[in-house]
């Protein structure tokens, strides 16, 4: 690497597509705040090119990048090492170049999941919660993990396809966090007991046609539950604005967007960032 490169850092976000990503809002947003040298850019990479584009951007001297769809799960194998949470999750979003041109693969959508719920409601305690998680995808598996991870004693998933839902129970449990299965479908007596809801699904996304067909809202206790929907486009989705009418504590999912964004900034420019609700307005 040269010392050109050493001083300018670059770095980016790959994706097949990769037009939609807000990625470079947050990155470009951080450099210029903290007077780094340094880029974020949009980089397209058809998934049977993945491996050689990797090492492109190697001899191009990057830092590193984020990955996101469809490339999250096939560069696992890519990597020469991952973190905890990528080995746990099958996942990895943040690539960390080392001076030797080696790969370390992250998976920070658990951490920016768990900051953003802390963040947006400081009185929540994993200890006295139970856990409701819509999905069985690789946003429900980030969701589940961090969860599990943090002593969460009771995490419910319900989900239309019940082999993936309880593939996800299973790599998950642990001794102090247990993980029961449910059907997709109405049940009252579950709702009722859950003091957090996690949509980690598309419904309510702009463009997904297909509406939820639950009640739960109306049954989720009034004085004690929160609503977290990781959709964030729009960004007070249907679910949330019914929440809101019944005065339960919401949280939107772009906070987890600008999270989860963090460690990666951190390992390239050498810059722990800071989440403001001007960068959130930003990606709004």
């Amino acid at each position: 690497m040269s010392e050109e490169q050493k001083s300018f850092r670059r770095a980016g976000v790959i994706g097949w597509p990769i037009e939609h990503s807000k990625s470079p809002i947050l990155h470009n947003y951080w450099l210029e705040k903290y007077g780094i040298e340094g880029s974020y850019e949009k980089i397209a990479v058809q998934p049977d090119m993945l491996a050689d584009g990797f090492q492109h951007l190697i001899k191009k001297g990057y830092a590193g990048w984020n990955l996101t769809i469809p490339h999250k799960e096939v560069a696992v194998p890519l990597m020469d090492s991952l973190d905890p949470a990528a080995e746990r999750i099958g996942a990895v979003n943040t690539v960390v170049v080392d001076e030797d041109g080696k790969l370390k693969g992250y998976n920070t959508d658990g951490y920016g999941f768990l900051k953003n719920l802390q963040n947006s409601v400081p009185e929540w305690e994993p200890k006295n919660c139970t856990a409701l998680v819509l999905g069985a995808g690789g946003a429900a598996r980030a969701a589940v993990d961090s969860l599990a991870q943090s002593g969460v004693p009771q995490i419910y998933i319900m989900a239309r396809n019940l082999k993936k839902a309880a593939q996800l129970a299973e790599d998950f449990t642990t001794e102090k966090s247990r993980i029961s299965v449910y059907e997709w479908g109405e049940n009252p007596a579950l709702f009722e007991t859950v003091t957090l809801l996690v949509n980690a699904t598309p419904l309510g996304m702009e463009g997904n046609e297909d509406e939820p067909d639950l009640t739960i809202i109306r049954h989720l206790p009034k004085d004690t539950a929160v609503v977290y929907d990781l959709v964030y486009t729009p960004l007070e989705t249907d679910l949330l604005e019914r929440a809101k009418k019944r005065g339960l504590k919401t949280v939107t999912g772009i906070g987890m967007l600008a999270y989860q964004a963090v460690p990666g900034f951190s390992y390239w420019f050498g810059q722990r960032p800071e989440v403001t609700e001007e960068l959130l307005n930003l990606l709004t």
